[in-house]
């Protein structure tokens, strides 16, 4: 039995995606699970891995991207005790969840509960678990704290705002215009981050400034972030989008601003987080956070917004959507 999917066959823009077609179904080894995939998703970590300009991955084409995924456990391997065919999955697989079917090891995967949406589901796996381990994690914010949130009506963004709601933090969010209903609805105070003078607004609002700024942007904008911080505030960079996007700035440069700015006897710190590195270093925390998620959303007190569902071999147009950054919220790629 053969399966489908989806390979970067170079590094480049979204037409490297192809659909493939496998002659045999993977086996899993001793350990391993056979997954057969329900949803995974495109993020903007898709699009940096598709490029050729995501540090945490080294492999080189061809190979599938995707980096999240829900699915059913399809075959067990040898020695596995802790799931049994049928129960539904979830895991963070960093490449290779664009595919029908992925074998993993057992150690990896969370357990999903029973009548959740697969698409909501996954929309929890990168995008809440990032947004929450950078509030809790990280950035440790207590209650009643104020937070600018860039990037606010994108996946991460919108489950940050949620997640500040929903522990009483007061939330500003930068979005495009046509995202500020959204940011609005969630809680968040939105600011047009193409006005001019959007740092003076935000300075105007906040007073002597915000306890934490989650910056996914880089370049020049973390100069902008590093400055509406008050006095003892922190700056978590996620993300690099003007370098990847060719809109200035670069990847090393970002890192070397932040450490030269921790080094400074300012008052406030800056981190780099990423959610592969951390789950590394602290391989507990990812499992645990996620079921913290999912029990939250078995209780109906987060809601992912997805922006569309679309099926896997549309994979090309998902990220060709992620890259004009016009969608709000999550792209579900339906498998």
């Amino acid at each position: 039995m053969g399966y489908e999917r989806v390979i970067i066959t170079e590094f480049g823009g979204p037409e490297v995606l192809k659909v493939i077609e496998e002659p045999m179904l993977p086996e899993p080894r001793h350990g391993e699970v056979r997954v057969k995939v329900l949803v995974t998703s495109a993020a903007f970590t898709d699009v940096m891995i598709r490029k050729g300009k995501y540090p945490d991955v080294k492999d080189k084409p061809p190979f599938s991207p995707g980096y999240d995924l829900v699915g059913v456990v399809d075959k067990l391997g040898e020695g596995v005790t802790r799931f049994r065919v049928g129960q539904k999955v979830a895991d963070l697989t960093v490449i290779g969840a664009y595919s029908q079917y992925i074998c993993l090891p057992e150690s990896r995967l969370t357990l999903v509960p029973d009548g959740l949406d697969p698409a909501e589901a996954v929309s929890l796996v990168l995008s809440y678990v990032t947004a929450y381990q950078m509030l809790y994690r990280i950035a440790k914010v207590k209650k009643s704290q104020r937070i600018l949130i860039h990037g606010a009506g994108g996946a991460v963004g919108t489950a940050m705002l949620q997640l500040g709601k929903l522990f009483d933090l007061e939330t500003y969010g930068t979005a495009s215009k046509g995202k500020h209903e959204l940011v609005a609805s969630l809680g968040g105070t939105p600011i047009d981050y193409k006005s001019k003078n959007w740092v003076e607004r935000l300075r105007n609002l906040t007073g002597e400034g915000v306890d934490a700024v989650f910056d996914p942007i880089g370049g020049d904008n973390l100069k902008k972030s590093f400055s509406l911080l008050r006095r003892g505030g922190i700056l978590v960079a996620y993300g690099f989008y003007n370098a990847v996007m060719g809109k200035g700035g670069s990847i090393p440069l970002d890192f070397i601003r932040l450490k030269l700015w921790n080094i400074l006897p300012n008052g406030r710190s800056t981190t780099f987080y990423s959610i592969g590195a951390l789950r590394q270093k602290q391989p507990d925390w990812f499992s645990e956070d996620l079921t913290k998620l999912f029990d939250l959303l078995v209780q109906g007190k987060i809601k992912p917004v997805i922006a569309t569902r679309m099926p896997l071999a549309e994979a090309r147009r998902a990220h060709e959507l992620i890259e004009t950054a016009g969608i709000q919220g999550k792209i579900v790629l339906t498998v």
